[in-house]
């Protein structure tokens, strides 16, 4: 890190969410949101449009005032504090830039708020854009930058005063893929450089799994897991937050205790998976096994299978090329179409039309209840469409 770059110093306050509700007049939009955000850490709020995630941020912010539940930041209680008290910088999805100031003006902007000295702002400005990897750029005005230099500004603008805290509310979503891949590394970087509580709000599984130290999985106004990547992307506790995050195939049934393990009746054939669903109440229950596409193995209809692994008859529905791999959907008998992933180098050799079978390790595959809603029951409070509308499609 540059001399410049290392006048920005900001330490990460925890954050600690308790019991958090917000209700609108005939929505509930968060309902018992619990949550700690330990100091430094990169947090990530995911889920779909109207799931709680955005109005989770904005009660952080303190743009919205919880209906009830309680808000810490730094062992602070919130309730009472207006936003720019809370010791937090914000960047937004649009970046909100002054068009008639330079770069250097933008940034400088919440110094000059805080009444900092010139001479100091000078010096924050200077490093808070080589934090950016702007260096050189502070004479130039918006309009002359492509919209990802863009957003660096803004987030130039909002680690400059040095944050404790810094929220971001799908910063990314109004750029290219290319750029939007780019930004993801820049800001992991000056995350890791500057030391703030990052909370990022995204509908993007596969943007939350790049970026994330832990992600929080909103549906339905409440959380549904939280883990690291690898434990929610592995270790899903529900068919939502599976199915949510990242591509997975379901195979649906009937349990049949076997031992440890599960029988799940599928058809007239059963498969095996380790385990019990935590919301399964027996023989008969209905179940889904979930399999990660990169875990499922493709191969001629009648060749041997492996003692002991799962294995489904299905057909090639489509094959599409992934540059490196491709990927196949397969149809089962019942109709389910499962998806698997093969790599460039371990293709297999069945093509589209051809009956095959789909096969996978018993521990590869995840037992879960088959409830496409949640673990995570609101109470009522008359939520309807019109009211999770009230999150603004987010």
């Amino acid at each position: 890190m540059s001399a410049e770059t290392s006048l920005i110093k900001a330490r990460g306050a925890r954050i600690e969410l308790a019991q958090v509700r917000k209700e609108y007049a005939d929505s509930v939009a968060v309902d018992d949101v619990s949550l700690v955000i330990e100091p430094g850490e990169f947090m990530t709020l995911l889920g779909p449009s109207g799931s709680g995630k955005t109005t989770t941020l904005n009660i952080i912010a303190g743009f919205t005032s919880a209906t009830s539940g309680t808000l810490t930041i730094g062992g602070v209680q919130m309730q009472d504090l207006p936003p720019h008290r809370r010791d937090i910088g914000m960047v937004f999805q649009h970046y909100a830039l002054f068009p008639h100031m330079t770069v250097a003006q933008n940034v400088a902007f919440p110094l000059k708020q805080r009444k900092v000295p010139k001479a100091r702002r000078t010096q924050l400005v200077e490093a808070a854009l080589e934090t950016v990897r702007l260096g050189g750029y502070g004479h130039r005005r918006p309009s002359e930058l492509s919209g990802g230099q863009q957003q660096r500004v803004a987030l130039a603008r909002a680690v400059v005063y040095e944050p404790s805290v810094l929220l971001m509310d799908e910063p990314l979503g109004a750029l290219d893929k290319k750029l939007r891949e780019s930004l993801q590394l820049e800001i992991k970087r000056v995350h890791r450089e500057i030391g703030s509580t990052f909370v990022f709000v995204t509908h993007d599984q596969e943007e939350a799994l790049v970026l994330s130290d832990r992600i929080a999985v909103f549906d339905d106004g409440g959380i549904q897991q939280v883990g690291t990547a690898s434990e929610l992307y592995e270790k899903p506790r529900s068919l939502f937050v599976a199915e949510f995050l990242g591509e997975s195939s379901t195979v649906r049934g009937k349990i049949e205790p076997d031992g440890d393990d599960s029988c799940l009746r599928v058809g007239d054939r059963t498969v095996r998976a380790p385990g019990r669903p935590a919301d399964s109440t027996g023989t008969g229950t209905d179940a889904a096994v979930v399999v990660r596409p990169e875990h499922l193995r493709v191969q001629p209809a009648g060749a041997p299978v492996a003692p002991g692994a799962n294995a489904l008859p299905a057909r090639v529905t489509q094959e599409i090329y992934l540059g490196s791999g491709r990927k196949l959907e397969l149809a089962l008998p019942d109709g389910t179409v499962l998806l698997a992933r093969e790599q460039a180098d371990r293709l297999s050799d069945v093509r589209h039309g051809d009956e095959v079978t789909v096969v996978w390790d018993v521990e590869r595959g995840v037992l879960l209840g088959d409830t496409p809603g949640t673990t995570h029951t609101p109470t009522p409070a008359g939520r309807t469409p019109a009211g999770v509308a009230q999150e603004s499609g987010r």
